[in-house]
């Protein structure tokens, strides 16, 4: 599962898979219509634990907290362009959940912790300290489609800003 150039392409449609949510629901992304976009992140830390072996000479691994925080911040201005935001990583949804409580989050975080989803996108990964993580992309899907990638994230702290500028130019 380390993903390569064909990975989830415009055009192609989510697969059917359920993911739970740390609302405590299960989201199918194939089934979802509207407007959504999906921050897929490597993982996030927690205060005073320390983070994977080499994670900080991984490019790309660090801010995954900057950038939720940022997609938490716009959630509003997501909300007002009809559009939908998940988070999503190879965590447990009980990881997680501390994630959404501890930053507030207005927006459910997706498990693939078997890496379903990511497997069958094809999802870029990287591996440390002999556990898989997934590399920082944004989808952003329309009825079920995948309507533009966004990768590589360079600025995990302004990504959030970029993608809803290109909202805005839909119109």
């Amino acid at each position: 599962m380390d993903g390569g150039a064909d990975f989830a392409m415009p055009g192609m449609a989510l697969p059917p898979i359920t993911l739970p949510a740390t609302d405590g629901t299960t989201i199918g992304l194939a089934g979802l219509r509207g407007r959504s976009v999906i921050a897929v992140y490597p993982w996030t830390g927690r205060p005073g634990r320390p983070n994977p072996p080499n994670w900080d000479d991984i490019p790309g691994a660090h801010g995954s907290t900057p950038e939720l925080e940022g997609f938490r911040d716009l959630a509003t201005r997501f909300a007002e362009r009809d559009t939908r935001l998940f988070g999503l990583s190879l965590q447990s949804t009980a990881y997680q959940r501390e994630l959404v409580q501890r930053l507030r989050l207005p927006f459910p975080i997706l498990s693939d912790r078997e890496a379903a989803f990511a497997t069958a996108l094809a999802l870029p990964s990287f591996a440390t300290g002999g556990e898989t993580y997934l590399k920082r992309l944004t989808l952003a899907v329309r009825d079920g489609v995948i309507e533009r990638v966004f990768f590589p994230v360079m600025d995990p702290a302004g990504h959030p800003g970029e993608v809803l500028c290109w909202l805005e130019t839909l119109g």
